[in-house]
C-alpha cells in the first residue's frame, strides 16, 4: 500500500519469474513493498513458501504474493478494496502467467474474510501491508483467527511503520522475529491452533 510519489520499476527476485517486472497502481494510494524489503521477507520465510496457500491482503500491487506465486506456493489470494490495484495485480498475473494458481478479489478486506470463512478456505501464509496510519492489521488478524482462516503453523508478515509497535494479543499468535529496513520494520508471527484451543479450554475452565 502506499502514500509517498513515484517508485523504481518493481521485479520478481526469484522463480519462475524471476527477473520479470511488475507494476504498481498509479498514483499515491498504494505503497509497493520495495525490491531489498521483499527479498529479506522471503529470506526469512523461503521454507514456508513452496506448497503454501497465500492470502495478500490489502494487496496493493501484489507483490508479496507474486514474488510467493514464483517461488512455489500452491495458490495466491489477492484482496485490496481500490479497483486501480485490483486491476493491475490482474495484470501482472496475467503478464507472469500465474493467473491460474490465483483469485483476485476487490472488496473490503475485512468483509471479505467473512466470505473466506464461508468459503472455507485456509491459508498458511498471510502477508497484511495495510495503511500505516491506520489499526487495520490488528482488526484483521483477529478476524482471520476468530473466522478458523489460518492454518496450524500459519506464518504472517505485517508490513508497518517502524514507529508504529504491532499491539496484538491473541491467543496462538506468537511473534518470532522483526526486522527494521529505513523507515519501514516487518514483523513475523506464527499461529498454533493448538495454543489458541489449548488455551480458550483453560479460560472456559477457570470460568
Amino acid at each position: 500500500m502506499t502514500r509517498y510519489g513515484e517508485y523504481s520499476t518493481l521485479r520478481i527476485i526469484a522463480g519462475t519469474a524471476r527477473g520479470r517486472t511488475i507494476e504498481s497502481p498509479k498514483g499515491r494510494d498504494t505503497r509497493p513493498t520495495l525490491d531489498r524489503v521483499r527479498e529479506a521477507i522471503f529470506g526469512a520465510i523461503q521454507f514456508d513458501v513452496e506448497n503454501a496457500c497465500v492470502l495478500d491482503l490489502f494487496a496493493g500491487s501484489g507483490a508479496l504474493g507474486l514474488e510467493a506465486l514464483s517461488r512455489g506456493a500452491r495458490c495466491a489470494v489477492f484482496c485490496d478494496s481500490s479497483k486501480d490495484a485490483c486491476l493491475t495485480v490482474e495484470k501482472n498475473l496475467k503478464e507472469l502467467e500465474l493467473y491460474g494458481r490465483s483469485l483476485v478479489v476487490c472488496a473490503d478486506a475485512l468483509m471479505t474474510l467473512e466470505r473466506f470463512a464461508n468459503e472455507k478456505r485456509e491459508f498458511s501464509l498471510v502477508f497484511l501491508d495495510p495503511p500505516y496510519a491506520s489499526d487495520l492489521y490488528k482488526s484483521a488478524i483477529e478476524k482471520l483467527v476468530l473466522l478458523g482462516l489460518l492454518a496450524d503453523g500459519c506464518i504472517l508478515i505485517l508490513e508497518h511503520d517502524k514507529r508504529r509497535e504491532p499491539d496484538i494479543a491473541i491467543q496462538g499468535l506468537e511473534k518470532l522475529r522483526q526486522h527494521r529496513y529505513g523507515d519501514v520494520a516487518v514483523t513475523k508471527y506464527i499461529y498454533s491452533s493448538e495454543k489458541a484451543d489449548a488455551s480458550s479450554t483453560q479460560t472456559e475452565a477457570e470460568a
